[in-house]
């Protein structure tokens, strides 16, 4: 019998989902068929197939980093620029000149986000395709349901699981329908698993639950661990109930976070550095770096530890094959000099004119001109404030005179001018 499955429900991510879904069914059906039923195997080949797939937005994402390095000294300079002006003409001049810099080496200043945007519905549908295996994978699903229908197991395992009481078990079983139930027995960790089949020793259905289990830990066993299980929680089982091979257990449980750490490092130090200012002080671009590389693969050691190890084979995996292809767009853009990266941007930025239909231009005189531009219009609008001033001091002037000469005897200008006087004539007095 076919049960609909739990799956993503999000918006957007769930349509994502299916797609990836299918990837995941894809490739598991096909090491299925040639002996090799893991899904920690079909994670990664999974991971590999993807990130492949994006690699042009992560090239283009770690390219726009490296030219970022190029052009943050010239950023920098329009900052300084305009440091402490918080007055709407200047900001504007700092956005109109900081876009010439942008548009001379050919990228956008929200180039990078909008990559990353592009890849944050891929990344969130890949976490659902994990955490609900069965409703994606069909062989694993069907085979789970086998046990799912029997009338005599739900009933156990629906005392079990109050019983039990853990929270992630409890979310999974949910109102106990067909489908959460198969849910719940795959997400089951090794401890529950052996907890399960030792209230159903001599039920009817132990010979079909026996070896759904064995399927499942074959399918689900990654090095020695389940990929349902957190490290965590195999740490702490291991350290506490001592079974055999416990320090293998632990150690191994111990390499998730280890690497995650080391891999998400490896990435962000791979990253091209921004240069310090003039006074050796780092830019603000520069400290921003600096606290992602140190906080950020912290995180992702905590996320691998906490989170079930099939996420955090995916987390390592997608690490080092974005540390694989830093190292080649370092290499390719180290071997370019600054001329011959504008020369691409150039080239690359003509492409898309003549797709718009719009005569090739060169970047560089058009940050050139821009740059032109905006000097004329600072110039512009300084030279109308000068006359502004011009006009009200000489307002001034005039209104000042003429009330020195027509004020009416016993007004208050004609009292003024009496102060004004006598203050003169004291002042001359004590001078002498």
């Amino acid at each position: 019998m076919a049960y609909v499955l739990t799956k993503s429900g999000m918006p957007i991510i769930k349509w994502v989902a299916e797609v990836l879904g299918l990837l995941m069914n894809g490739i598991y059906f096909v090491i299925s068929k040639i002996g090799f039923p893991n899904v920690g195997l079909a994670i990664i080949i999974f991971t590999v197939i993807l990130l492949m797939a994006m690699m042009p937005l992560q090239i283009k994402q770690q390219r726009f980093s490296k030219l970022q390095t190029l052009m943050q000294p010239e950023l920098t300079r329009v900052q300084n620029k305009y440091k402490g002006k918080r007055d709407q003409v200047s900001q504007q001049r700092m956005v109109e000149e900081t876009n010439a810099v942008y548009a001379k080496y050919g990228v956008s200043p929200t180039g990078s986000c909008v990559q990353l945007l592009i890849q944050l519905p891929v990344l969130f549908a890949l976490y659902q395709v994990i955490y609900k295996i069965p409703g994606y994978i069909t062989i694993i699903g069907n085979r789970i349901a086998e046990i799912a229908g029997n009338s005599e197991f739900v009933t156990t395992f629906t005392k079990f699981v109050t019983d039990t009481n853990a929270a992630t078990l409890t979310r999974n079983f949910g109102k106990g329908e067909t489908a959460n139930i198969i849910d719940a027995v795959y997400g089951l960790t090794s401890k529950q698993w052996n907890a399960l089949e030792g209230i159903c020793t001599g039920k009817s259905f132990e010979g079909t639950l026996t070896g759904i289990q064995n399927y499942v830990h074959r399918a689900t066993n990654f090095l020695g661990l389940s990929i349902s299980d957190t490290p965590f929680d195999i740490i702490r089982n291991a350290w506490t109930d001592k079974p055999a091979f416990w320090v293998a257990l632990i150690l191994g449980a111990a390499l998730f976070p280890i690497l995650a750490w080391f891999t998400q490092w490896l990435t962000y130090k791979l990253m091209p550095q921004p240069a310090v200012n003039n006074d050796d002080q780092p830019s603000a671009v520069a400290s921003s770096l600096q606290s992602m590389n140190t906080v950020m693969p912290i995180m992702s050691a905590f996320f691998c530890l906490t989170l079930p190890t099939g996420v955090g084979i995916y987390w390592i995996m997608s690490a080092v094959i974005r540390a694989l292809q830093q190292l080649a767009v370092n290499k390719k853009l180290d071997n370019e000099s600054p001329e011959e990266i504008i020369k691409a941007a150039q080239e690359k930025m003509n492409r898309k004119r003549e797709k718009q239909g719009l005569p090739p231009q060169k970047i560089t005189e058009q940050a050139h001109a821009s740059t032109r531009s905006i000097e004329a219009e600072s110039r512009r609008r300084e030279e109308i404030r000068e006359r502004s001033a011009e006009m009200t001091r000489r307002q001034v002037e005039e209104s000042t005179a003429y009330y020195n000469k027509s004020a009416k005897p016993g007004s208050i200008a004609s009292k003024a001018n009496m102060v004004k006087a006598f203050d003169e004539k004291n002042g001359t007095r004590k001078k002498k």
